[in-house]
């Protein structure tokens, strides 16, 4: 299951804050900040995703993400490989160094990257 843009949006926030209450979720929003009420139908949401929980401090719930954002983006990306390059790693890395416009450093630093990563698997 994957997130919203919006829900995406605020999970940047919680992993970032690693545990927050809603005022210090709302605070950490750029200008003009969402009502308490969208982050609200947001965290419900995600809760339902069990992407947050909370614990309940008096009146208050002070919210922490139950998914690593590491291992959110890697099914992200690993879905995005099977559904937009058929499955092929190789269509994916070929369209990503054409179309990014890498510079000539940043292409060798991925080479040095899965040179590094080669190394390892043997």
């Amino acid at each position: 299951m994957s997130l919203s843009n919006a829900e995406e949006q605020l999970m940047q926030i919680l992993w970032k804050q690693e545990k927050a209450f809603m005022k210090d979720l709302i605070e950490a929003y750029p200008e003009p900040r969402p009502a308490t009420t969208t982050i609200a139908t947001l965290l419900k949401r995600m809760q339902d995703k069990n992407f947050v929980n909370y614990v309940q401090y008096g009146r208050s719930r002070e919210y922490f993400p139950l998914v690593r954002k590491k291992d959110y983006f890697s099914k992200q990306v690993n879905g995005m490989i099977k559904n937009f390059f058929n499955d092929s790693a190789a269509q994916f890395a070929s369209f990503f160094t054409k179309e990014t416009d890498l510079s000539q450093k940043e292409l060798e630093d991925l080479k040095k990257l899965i040179d590094e990563r080669l190394k390892s698997k043997k």
